[in-house]
């Protein structure tokens, strides 16, 4: 089956994913997933960058021989930074970059003579900047107080447009999900937490709630049928909408993966430690959990919310006793009806019903008004009529045929012609 034949078969109805109905295992998949996170924040720690913790940096440019740099870096300024947490990076493929505490300006000196002499480079070349920490709380409040006023926008957006607070509260549930794991993912594997990485965690909150919205916009689509007819429980109707909207999620978060993916894969071995890697990396592992999120834990978290209303659980019983009279086993959105609004389900047996009804023809008044059954064939031929029952030779007839047509009153002709 092609990936085309299976989204149309999600789309119909034909295939299905209980996204909903097995949102106790995505539930469970997504606290492990928050507990490793919480492992990692608080166990071992945010490495934030140079900018949050201040310091001096250092970078050496045209390094022709950059094998064990680290090492070499580390080795050339123990004398000068005794005791002090000393990061090196490569930046590029001849750039070494040197970040320690603070250092005096006579301090700052040594180090970058050692830094020359170490890599055969001129001691003007070498470039040092230091960096206050309070610049660096400064970007941490900015970044926190943009946080907070785009939370309450978007919940205060959600719920006029949707009329209803539970979606804007699950979809606010979906977004600091994928926030926690994003900044987890950076504890647990000690990446640097930077200025670029800040912008790149607001942006990943903007794409997990486009996502969450697109779904969220079908699933409202398909309940309001739902409560309309009767034919489907609020968890079906939002599973189905789960269903229809999923190839489309699949292909949005490929088509967006794919390039920050390619700046990964170019920063990691050629640029080295950068703004571009940084922000690329927290768009990839926001993309992804945000994708995650959308699917299995923001639409199944709100059909919990909106079951236990009374009218959902009048509209369960409602689909419950529809569902037992048509024997259906696979609810389809309200898109799948035929012309005159009925399942397939119901097409079949009403379909039944006329074939067992066009067994016999539709009668005339003839004389008194007498019975006539299928092929001209009368009652005095061999078959028994009982017209109290409407049955005829053990057929039963269509109340058209017991009784005969109406007798309609006729209205004057109002032409003077």
């Amino acid at each position: 089956m092609s990936f085309a034949q299976f989204g149309n078969d999600l789309y119909t109805g034909r295939r299905q994913i209980q996204f909903v109905r097995r949102q106790k295992v995505w539930y469970a998949v997504s606290v492990v997933i928050l507990i490793l996170a919480a492992v990692g924040i608080f166990g071992r720690g945010l490495n934030f960058g140079l900018e949050f913790r201040g310091g001096s940096e250092y970078r050496v440019p045209n390094v022709t021989n950059t094998q064990n740099y680290d090492v070499r870096a580390k080795q050339a300024v123990s004398g000068d930074v005794a005791g002090a947490n000393v990061v090196v990076t490569k930046l590029g493929q001849s750039t070494v970059r040197l970040e320690t505490e603070q250092l005096t300006k006579q301090e700052r000196q040594q180090v970058a003579a050692d830094l020359a002499k170490e890599f055969h480079v001129k001691q003007d070349t070498v470039s040092t900047s230091l960096v206050g920490a309070s610049w660096g709380q400064t970007v941490t409040n900015k970044a926190l107080w943009a946080l907070g006023w785009f939370l309450g926008l978007v919940t205060l957006v959600l719920a006029i447009y949707f009329r209803t607070w539970k979606m804007a509260v699950a979809a606010l549930v979906a977004l600091l999900h994928d926030l926690v794991i994003t900044v987890g993912i950076y504890a647990l594997f000690g990446f640097e937490i930077t200025p670029a990485s800040m912008i790149g965690f607001l942006t990943i909150l903007g794409y997990s709630l486009y996502d969450t919205v697109v779904v969220f916009d079908k699933v409202r689509e398909n309940t309001s049928a739902a409560l309309a007819n009767g034919r489907l429980t609020y968890s079906q109707a939002a599973n189905i909408a789960v269903n229809q909207t999923l190839v489309r999620s699949i292909n949005t978060s490929v088509v967006a993966l794919l390039p920050v993916a390619s700046i990964l894969v170019v920063g990691f071995t050629l640029l080295g430690a950068g703004t571009l890697l940084d922000l690329s990396l927290a768009l990839f592992v926001g993309i992804a959990a945000g994708t995650y999120s959308s699917i299995f834990i923001a639409t199944p978290l709100l059909a919990d919310l909106r079951e236990r209303e009374p009218r959902m659980k009048a509209l369960a019983k409602r689909a419950a006793k529809y569902q037992a009279k048509y024997g259906v086993e696979h609810p389809v959105a309200a898109d799948q009806l035929d012309e005159a609004g009925r399942t397939p389900a119901e097409a079949a047996a009403v379909a039944d019903d006329g074939a067992a009804e066009g067994a016999v023809d539709d009668t005339a008044p003839a004389g008194q008004g007498g019975n006539r059954p299928a092929g001209g064939a009368s009652p005095g031929n061999g078959q028994s009529a009982d017209s109290g029952t409407g049955h005829v030779g053990g057929r039963p007839l269509h109340p058209y045929a017991q009784g005969g047509p109406r007798n309609q009153p006729r209205r004057k002709s109002r032409s003077r012609r």
